[in-house]
């Protein structure tokens, strides 16, 4: 089975099983979609939902997270790990976007990835889910590891993960096509214990 046919048939059965996925980020606009991506890194996002809600409470917007102080607001996400680092690129990211692009979040890849803390796949994950604008695959994990248990790519580097699925996944599913990785990665191909027994790619799968 070729690389296009073994795609339709992922695409046919995943949008069945999931016809309308959606972001796991709970967010109520692209500020804080961006914001909780970036806090998603080295972390769950179940975690990352539990922490949001106190944040956007005292910071919920660019301008008041630019004018943010930065102990205060590592000790708000200190929980998802690395929160210096994470403090430190959220507030950089306000103050650009203040100082830039007057509060608001560019609709571009180019520009985006431009911003303190955010590469292509924030900037991926921001423009798919806040805007519709599919301007590439956002290659997490579960995408990473189960792109190349099926066979779709060689690649360990997301950035040449991501290019190997952008020339074999229809454009128009790219958005949708990690969310359903993700939750095959979550629900049936588990990475310590996979249910290849009640896997519904199986037949496809070409590193059982």
């Amino acid at each position: 089975m070729n690389k296009k046919t073994q795609i339709k048939e992922i695409i046919s059965v995943f949008s069945k099983k999931y016809p309308n996925p959606e972001c796991a980020l709970i967010h109520m606009n692209p500020w804080e979609l961006l914001v909780a991506t970036i806090l998603s890194a080295q972390c769950t996002d179940k975690r990352v939902n539990m922490v949001t809600p106190d944040l956007f409470k005292k910071y919920p917007t660019a301008k008041e997270t630019a004018k943010a102080n930065i102990e205060e607001l590592e000790e708000l996400i200190k929980s998802t790990g690395f929160y210096h680092n994470k403090a430190k690129n959220i507030k950089a990211c306000a103050e650009v976007l203040i100082n830039q692009y007057n509060g608001t979040i560019p609709q571009n890849i180019e520009e985006m990835i431009k911003l303190p803390g955010v590469g292509r796949k924030t900037a991926n994950v921001v423009l798919g889910n806040a805007f519709g604008i599919a301007s590439g695959v956002v290659v997490d994990t579960h995408v990473s590891r189960i792109s190349q248990k099926l066979g779709l790519t060689k690649e360990t580097d997301p950035v040449k993960i991501e290019s190997d699925l952008k020339k074999i996944v229809p454009q128009k599913y790219w958005i949708a096509f990690s969310h359903w990785l993700v939750f095959h990665g979550r629900e049936r191909c588990i990475a310590r214990r996979p249910q290849c027994d009640k896997c519904e790619l199986e037949k496809i799968c070409l590193k059982k």
